[in-house]
């Protein structure tokens, strides 16, 4: 072997050992370490502040540890590097919306769908505009939201016990009944939907 061919290969060889080496900050995000993968975004962004990427993982890590506030910073950053990111209007939107402040995140949930109507978290987003409806008391609102919701992700039984919720509120009880039973088909211990489907069943009886 040539020499300057073996110092190649060993070079080529160092470079993919330091890749596999290099800390991986959505690695860290999925695996559940929501601490770690801050401190590398944050390394991260200090050495090159327009890395959309970094702002990206850190706020969804920030989000998980509920430090809505410094997730939002990092957001607002992330918007005046990519306006119409879907990742970052989500981002923002969730932060509004576990603050309390529901016309801004439905605001911002509404973009994102705009932006982009098949997105990675479209059917975490409408779950979200159901919760925010619940919350106004917007019932028939929250059950197309939900419904949508539920279209995405069906077998999240929580959702279904969510939707079957808005409806029984709406007094559409034979359709909550049916969500109720949904939602326990698919997690029979919850007891919010062993409750409700009472309760519901207890309304229809009643008429």
């Amino acid at each position: 072997m040539r020499p300057v061919f073996a110092v190649v290969l060993v070079l080529g060889f160092l470079a993919g050992l330091g890749a596999q080496t290099r800390p991986d900050a959505l690695r860290e995000y999925r695996n559940g370490n929501y601490e770690q993968a801050v401190s590398i975004c944050t390394r991260e962004i200090t050495d090159n502040p327009r890395n959309l990427e970094s702002h990206v993982v850190i706020c969804w890590s920030l989000i998980k540890l509920e430090r809505y506030q410094e997730a939002q910073r990092y957001a607002q950053d992330g918007l005046g590097l990519s306006r119409y990111d879907p990742r970052i209007v989500e981002i923002l939107g969730e932060v509004h919306y576990f603050q309390g402040r529901n016309a801004e995140a439905l605001r911002l949930f509404q973009e994102y769908i705009n932006l982009a109507p098949e997105g990675g978290r479209v059917d975490t987003v409408y779950y979200y505009m159901g919760e925010i409806y619940i919350r106004l008391g917007r019932y028939r609102h929250a059950d197309i939201a939900l419904s949508t919701a539920v279209h995405y992700l069906p077998g999240n039984a929580q959702w279904w016990t969510r939707l079957a919720y808005a409806r029984e509120n709406a007094n559409e009880l034979n359709a909550a009944v049916s969500a109720y039973e949904q939602a326990l088909s698919l997690n029979s211990q919850l007891s919010d939907a062993r409750r409700g489907l009472d309760r519901a069943r207890q309304g229809l009886s009643s008429r």
